[in-house]
């Protein structure tokens, strides 16, 4: 399955479900801070479009409210991301990590568990062949 390209305000939707998990839109739309909080009906437009686009679903109704759970992970949204970003420069990782270092973003411990993970797979790799 093809993963859904996501808006701002459509991650910020689905980062309220990843994180207090089931939610109908009221409750959604409140976990937005006060100052800058989408109108209800614009939450429910963009609920409504997550759900077209399989990233969420109606998981029950209660009452009148329909209760809406993720079906995207957060994870799988994050690597969504990367990709995109990582395709503005051809796919490179090369320049994204010179910027990082150069601007002082990338400590020894973020060194230290890429690394850490690249053994892994690599060892992964390698027991799967």
């Amino acid at each position: 399955m093809r993963l859904p390209k996501l808006s701002k305000l459509e991650l910020q939707i689905m980062e309220a479900l990843w994180t207090a998990g089931p939610s109908a839109i009221r409750e959604i739309q409140e976990s937005f801070p006060a100052k800058g909080r989408p109108a209800y009906t614009t939450v429910q437009t963009m609920v409504y479009r997550l759900e077209t686009k399989k990233a969420l679903r109606r998981a029950k109704k209660i009452g009148n409210a329909h209760i809406f759970e993720a079906l995207l992970s957060r994870d799988a949204a994050r690597a969504r991301l990367v990709d995109e970003f990582l395709s503005l420069f051809g796919g490179r990782m090369q320049p994204v990590m010179a910027q990082l270092i150069e601007a002082g973003n990338l400590s020894q411990q973020d060194v230290a568990d890429a690394e850490k993970l690249l053994r892994d797979l690599a060892a992964k790799k390698k027991k799967d062949a």
